[in-house]
């Protein structure tokens, strides 16, 4: 190793260093960047609807445009600054989950009177005369493309001690978004064209006094998630199942650390899941080596003369959460072959244009969209048929395997390539070289002693 580096001189040793360094900032962009949905995004759509006479009623919907990534429970939380010394006097459809310092206020008791209020939905089962439309799903928001029925929050709040015009009022800043982790950053309310109403018969429209448009974004690097699902690989020309990494989502550590995850086959298994916490979305998982919540299994399993087939199997190992509206994103090349798949769902992502390599799965409704706790039935499967493209297929160099897996919009993690499954003739091919290697090498200490 010393020689190596005696051999460069200085400029290439800092030549190296600096590709070193710029190829890590160039990773971090790229984990900020979302390819696979690069225009996804939650828009949030701040609707004046009439004015009061100390300031206005508003709607604020938030739409999920985002084509895999859902807001999952506990939900959404919404908070924001506001320009001047503006109050809530009532809010609809969710509330504020602190009131502030209203003690100014010697009748009336405003909603909140913080300058930076924090917003929640309201759960399911509200009282009608506390909903409006779209309101009290516990903040859970699904994606678009997914579930189009499904993919808008809103709720209604009297604000008081602002501008009566639109020329006096003035717009909230510095919005966040948790969802319900960080991971999401808001740019500044922008004035829209303002949102048009109709009514339930159809038969009126009216329109918002004034409409706000915020656009936030998700980036994985900003959520700085540890993983929460890992992906392992098998084949029929192959014996060996290639497991997750081990400790890919953690390590077992129930010897530090009693109830970091339950041993399936434990008599007191049934005590434990339903023991203190069970209603907490804190995981549970089963005691794996991989200790992820989720195991995507990716099978290839015959192999045909026109076509090849794949078996994937989702598997939860948390015995504290059920995934319903559960969706999978797999790029592989293939994808643009694919003749037939067998209860899923299936819509191709093509963020580019000429590039048809990645699918959105997900379960058939009533049938496989809900992905039940760790146990028995807390697995799903489908299997995938690809027509062959003689000019790119290929069994070798695990090119039948997946290139990257979301579960849920997550990163999962892949097994090391040299790890994949290969053909038996590869690993005829590996001995032989290995073989003559050692050859070479007792040949050449013999000449030489």
């Amino acid at each position: 190793m010393d020689y190596c580096f005696r051999s460069l001189n200085p400029i290439s040793v800092s030549t190296i260093f600096l590709a070193i360094l710029l190829s890590s900032f160039s990773f971090t962009g790229t984990e900020a960047y979302d390819a696979l949905d690069p225009n996804g995004n939650i828009t949030i759509k701040w609707d004046i609807i009439s004015w009061t006479p100390d300031g206005y009623v508003a709607v604020v919907t938030m739409y999920n445009f985002q084509q895999y990534r859902h807001i999952s429970p506990p939900g959404w939380t919404l908070g924001w600054t506001w320009a001047k010394k503006e109050v809530i006097w009532s809010m609809m459809g969710s509330q504020a989950t602190e009131q502030g310092d209203c003690s100014k206020y010697k009748s009336a008791q405003p909603h909140c009177c913080k300058k930076t209020p924090t917003i929640v939905d309201l759960l399911p089962g509200t009282p009608y005369n506390q909903q409006i439309a779209n309101c009290c799903k516990g903040g859970v928001i699904n994606s678009w493309a997914q579930d189009p029925d499904n993919y808008a929050s809103s709720f209604q709040v009297s604000v008081g001690a602002a501008g009566t015009t639109n020329k006096t009022v003035k717009p909230p800043k510095n919005f966040t978004l948790l969802a319900p982790g960080p991971g999401y950053t808001c740019g500044p309310a922008v004035v829209g064209k303002p949102t048009k109403f109709i009514t339930p018969d159809g038969r009126r429209v009216t329109q918002a006094m004034m409409t706000w448009n915020v656009t936030c974004t998700y980036s994985q690097f900003l959520a700085q998630k540890t993983p929460t699902c890992c992906v392992s690989l098998s084949s029929f020309y192959n014996e060996t199942i290639v497991p997750c990494p081990t400790c890919t989502c953690g390590c077992q550590n129930n010897a530090t650390h009693p109830g970091s995850c339950v041993n399936p086959n434990s008599p007191y298994l049934a005590s434990v899941v339903n023991g203190p916490g069970k209603n907490t979305l804190t995981p549970l998982v089963q005691c794996t080596k991989h200790m992820c919540p989720i195991r995507v299994h990716w099978h290839v399993k015959l192999n045909y003369k026109d076509y090849w087939r794949v078996k994937v199997t989702i598997t939860n190992f948390n015995y504290r959460m059920n995934y319903s509206q559960w969706n999978l994103v797999v790029q592989h090349p293939n994808f643009d072959n694919l003749t037939k798949i067998f209860s899923f769902n299936y819509k191709p992502l093509t963020p580019y244009s000429s590039i048809n390599d990645t699918a959105m799965l997900w379960g058939v409704k009533f049938y496989n969209d809900f992905l039940n706790q760790a146990g028995p039935l807390g697995n799903v499967q489908s299997e995938l048929l690809f027509r062959k493209d003689k000019s790119t297929f290929t069994f070798e160099k695990g090119w039948a395997f997946p290139r990257r897996i979301y579960f849920n919009g997550d990163n999962c993690v892949m097994p090391p390539p040299d790890a994949y499954p290969y053909l038996p003739n590869a690993a005829s091919r590996l001995s032989f070289s290995i073989l003559a290697l050692l050859a070479t090498c007792l040949a050449v200490f013999f000449v030489f002693v």
